[in-house]
């Protein structure tokens, strides 16, 4: 699996789309320093970037490599492994890629800016946390949406109606149903379906962390009073993992089940 790993990485890191992915955050980083002037106002302006467009980057990237390199997969499973050592391996080459491309385009801005000389470090580094689990997320989604469909239209259609779903939708279909059934108590209904949304957690994630109660809403405040600030963040990574590891599950489980 290491050596699959490896070569999806390298593989990736050849790809000028790599490039491309980490000079658009490493601008983005420049761009939302200079014009605020703040490290702490960047920090809150990049969450609202990265809770949306790295999904969007992992969920396209993973379809795209899933159905490019199906030529290389299909020779690798006429070799003596496990065909869910490949599409494991060939997962996590791609999620460690974007996720380096996302901390090093950002990373290099703040510590130009010395964010390490300054207490915002911590938002910082939950801020790049956070796009990394997103990234992780959103290829295994992307990577099972693959593996569930053979034709290319087909999968990327899905691929996108699923971020569309989590990013845009979900929050208008919640937002509805709490103006909808305000006359009941509706705080663990909130935590529920908070939890359910990978981008809605992140989220309140980052909000908790940065302490900003007028931007929390009604599902950041719920969580607050449940759990607090430091058990809300905790409760939060946990689920996030949760999010990782049980697509990652059925990417095995479907690698098993599939015929090529």
């Amino acid at each position: 699996m290491f050596k699959i790993i490896k070569y999806s990485f390298y593989d990736l890191m050849r790809s000028r789309w790599s490039y491309i992915y980490f000079a658009f955050y490493l601008l983005l980083g420049f761009v939302l320093l200079f014009l605020n002037n703040s490290v702490s106002k960047a920090v809150i302006t990049l969450m609202n970037v990265i809770i949306v467009l790295t999904p969007l980057i992992g969920t396209i990237f993973g379809v795209m490599f899933y159905y490019n390199s199906r030529e290389f997969t299909e020779l690798l499973l006429a070799q003596p492994l496990k065909r869910s050592t490949i599409f494991v391996g060939q997962y996590f080459g791609l999620a460690i890629s974007l996720s380096l491309s996302l901390a090093f385009g950002l990373g290099i801005p703040f510590i130009v800016y010395g964010a390490f000389e300054s207490s915002v470090i911590w938002n910082f580094s939950l801020l790049i946390l956070v796009g990394v689990f997103l990234s992780f997320i959103f290829v295994a989604l992307a990577f099972n949406i693959a593996l569930s469909n053979e034709n290319r239209i087909k999968g990327f259609g899905i691929a996108i109606l699923m971020w569309l779903l989590l990013a845009v939708i979900y929050d208008g279909a919640f937002l509805i149903s709490l103006m909808v059934f305000d006359d009941y108590p509706l705080d663990k209904f909130s935590l529920i379906t908070s939890m359910l949304n990978p981008i809605d957690l992140s989220r309140i994630l980052i909000l908790l962390k940065l302490d900003i109660s007028a931007l929390l809403g009604y599902t950041g405040a719920v969580f607050q009073q449940f759990f607090g600030t430091s058990l809300g963040i905790i409760s939060s990574l946990i689920v996030l993992s949760l999010w990782v590891v049980f697509p990652i599950l059925r990417i095995v489980y479907k690698s098993k089940k599939k015929d090529f």
